[in-house]
């Protein structure tokens, strides 16, 4: 018999070990021979700690469990109170197409073996056989873009670093998560660890990088533990080392952890953290590509953009193009949080509209009321309103309409909360985190804090100073944390308006 419990922090938290240990007892109690493998979540969090038992007709799902569930996992599965059909058949997986998350919670994290039975390491095998321009050129082709920004394109960055010279070159992997609303980075080195280091490798090919870095937060220790032991099991398999796979390129990797600064998921600040010194933006040029860590050529991506790699090398750009919406291709893996009926992560193509997501996949606000805004792209992000909601979900629809996907988190928010709160909050955000470097960050996120408490106070006159600080804080900042904090703020007083109005009402 075997069984799956996730060991995802999130399913954790939900009481995923006590179950898993509940399992382990009952089944010694029973003399019964069985296999649990802690595996990665689904994506489904309402329903963690979800477990899966392998039958005949394929993996049976059941949750969310609690350890007195568990006696009745050995007895007649079909009449068990938390049996909820067959995992894929489940209408959450149905509707995704999952191609950089299509191992997470199906295999064992761990099991290097499990992880080639399910392609993977198809793609750098393909990489090692191809030069690296050519490498370069099939990831520009595949149209990917950066997954945690502003949407960068990857294979400009990659053709960048391989053009540049240098006796070292880099590739170091952003998995800084610091954003609300985001976890699809912890979930994949949590259940997917090797896509994200053959993703890593293939990127050191491509541009000949020997060394790679990935740079997480302290907050994050199973994805820390996980990604360190998948490293250790992919050197001693010979995927990374002095050769990698029998070839003769030569890539090794390690695991460096930071304080959790937000400011250092910014790539710059990132690569002064991972010097050793103080995390603070750095002004460009030079460009990282150019002028990295310790001074060379370096790759900065983002978790998601290298795990997406080995499925476009594996498959090909042309397949990996074919998905998503105008210039927005192949899937992001959207997160859903806040008060949302379905919290947790669905990967789908580009071109799917705000509404879709918030009404059909998310099921629409917890509490039952009527969704007033959903915030994307993490605290800095614009809130957009119900009026928005036919916003196809591309980078560049949504540039138009005053915002921006970053990460693809998104917040739901019902009827009951109050925009001008929201908007302090932002600004509030920026003034702790801002490392202080830049003018209009440093000072203007005090400043606007201020204005946006004179304004709850009922002075509405200190409106137009809110705006012309925001715009000075958008155009002066040297980084997103100072550059996106006025996307919240002024998309609050632009969407609801009335909000701002009722604070100086309260006043009278």
């Amino acid at each position: 018999m075997r069984i799956y419990v996730p060991l995802d922090a999130a399913a954790r938290a939900l009481g995923a070990d006590e179950v898993a240990e509940a399992i382990a007892h009952e089944a010694a109690a029973r003399g019964l021979d069985v296999t649990l493998v802690r595996n990665g979540s689904r994506g489904m969090l309402w329903l963690e700690p979800l477990v899966e038992v392998v039958t005949d007709l394929g993996r049976l799902a059941f949750g969310p469990m609690e350890p007195a569930d568990v006696p009745a996992l050995f007895d007649d599965l079909t009449a068990h109170p938390k049996a909820l059909g067959l995992t894929e058949e489940l209408p959450w997986m149905l509707r995704q197409t999952r191609l950089t998350f299509a191992r997470v919670g199906v295999i064992d994290p761990l099991s290097l073996a499990e992880y080639e039975l399910h392609h993977g390491l198809k793609g750098l095998r393909r990489a090692l056989e191809m030069t690296p321009a050519d490498v370069v050129k099939e990831v520009t082709d595949s149209g990917l873009r950066g997954r945690g920004g502003a949407g960068f394109p990857t294979g400009i960055k990659w053709k960048t670093v391989h053009d540049a010279p240098g006796p070292q070159k880099y590739i170091v992997c952003n998995a800084d998560e610091g954003d609300s609303a985001t976890f699809a980075d912890r979930m994949l080195m949590e259940g997917d660890p090797f896509t994200l280091i053959e993703g890593m490798a293939i990127a050191g090919i491509a541009v000949g990088a020997t060394r790679g870095y990935i740079y997480t937060r302290s907050e994050y220790p199973d994805a820390i533990s996980q990604m360190t032991k998948a490293i250790e099991i992919a050197r001693r398999a010979g995927v990374l080392g002095a050769s990698v796979l029998g070839s003769s390129h030569a890539f090794d990797m390690e695991v460096r952890v930071g304080a959790g600064a937000y400011v250092c998921g910014e790539e710059t600040s990132l690569l002064n953290s991972l010097e050793g010194k103080r995390g603070v933006v750095r002004a460009k040029p030079p460009l990282p590509a150019l002028q990295g860590f310790m001074g060379r050529p370096t790759v900065v991506n983002n978790v998601i953009s290298l795990a997406s790699v080995p499925v476009i090398m594996d498959r090909g750009a042309a397949f990996y193009r074919n998905f998503g919406m105008g210039r927005s291709h192949g899937t992001m893996a959207l997160q859903l949080a806040g008060n949302v009926r379905y919290g947790g992560l669905f990967e789908t193509a580009f071109g799917l509209t705000l509404g879709e997501i918030v009404n059909d996949i998310g099921g629409g606000a917890a509490s039952g009321r009527p969704v007033k805004a959903v915030q994307v792209g993490g605290p800095l992000g614009a809130w957009f309103p119900p009026a928005l909601f036919d916003t196809p979900f591309t980078y560049e629809d949504f540039a138009a309409k005053g915002g921006l996907i970053g990460h693809a988190g998104l917040t739901l928010a019902d009827d009951s909360v109050d925009m001008l709160r929201m908007a302090r909050f932002a600004m509030e955000f920026c003034a702790i985190e801002s490392c202080g470097k830049c003018t209009p960050c440093r000072i203007g996120a005090v400043r606007g804090v201020e204005t946006l408490d004179r304004i709850h106070r009922g002075d509405t006159a200190a409106i137009p100073l809110l705006t012309d600080l925001c715009e000075t804080m958008k155009s002066g900042s040297l980084c997103a944390l100072g550059g996106f904090t006025p996307y919240p703020v002024m998309s609050a007083l632009t969407h609801f308006p009335d909000d701002f109005a009722r604070a100086k009402e309260a006043a009278e």
